[in-house]
């Protein structure tokens, strides 16, 4: 049974997160504990609220520093929602420019659309190659958020990398934003796993594979 630590950093829904990784096989954890985030075989970053508090909570509790060393060892990480977020350069909200963990390029923003909060039952595009989405076309996830990314590209300027681009899922609400991304041992979701039902169960599922 593969260990896995849910970050409680002051934000989240950690119980639901706990819950819906248990239903599916893991073996959960909620805390705040750095090491053992360290050395579980996965580890969670939940998150929900503005991406500032977020990123604070964050850093009370040396959660940058602790994904970092993760990755630098190939240890997965999974982010959801402002939990996806946070993974970002920067988040722009109510005026506050905030850096992020700086995983990948990107700024969260304001979703352009008619109605927000975007809260509900969604659709997704993933790329073929997906793992975490294998098994899940045409299914609809939930989705409660009012910012996100809207542009995501690495560009062509920067040095040339070993690794593989990362997998980019896409949805819409209005315009067009990214609901997913997975890159090596970085995987996330703008959605919430745990209230989406079975096709959040096999989500999960798929992502505890490649612990």
């Amino acid at each position: 049974m593969k260990k896995v630590v849910v970050l409680d950093y002051g934000s989240g829904n950690l119980r639901s997160a706990e819950r819906a990784l248990a239903r599916v096989g893991a073996d959960v954890t909620v805390t705040a504990d750095r090491e053992a985030a360290l050395e579980a075989d996965g580890l969670v970053v939940p998150g929900v609220g503005a991406f500032a508090a977020c990123m604070a909570g964050l850093r009370a509790v040396d959660g940058p520093r602790v994904i970092g060393r993760r990755l630098a060892g190939g240890r997965p990480v999974l982010g959801v929602c402002v939990g996806m977020q946070v993974l970002f350069e920067r988040g722009v909200e109510h005026g506050h420019d905030v850096e992020g963990c700086g995983e990948w390029p990107g700024v969260v923003e304001p979703l352009k659309a008619p109605v927000l909060p975007h809260m509900g039952w969604n659709t997704v595009q993933a790329p073929e190659r997906s793992v975490l989405f294998d098994g899940l076309a045409d299914q609809r996830f939930y989705f409660v958020h009012s910012y996100g990314v809207r542009n995501f590209s690495l560009g062509a300027d920067g040095p040339p990398s070993p690794l593989a681009p990362p997998l980019v899922t896409w949805a819409e609400h209005g315009d067009r934003f990214v609901a997913g991304v997975e890159n090596a041992a970085l995987s996330a979701t703008q959605f919430h796993p745990e209230k989406s039902g079975d096709a959040g169960a096999q989500l999960l599922t798929n992502w505890l594979r490649t612990l």
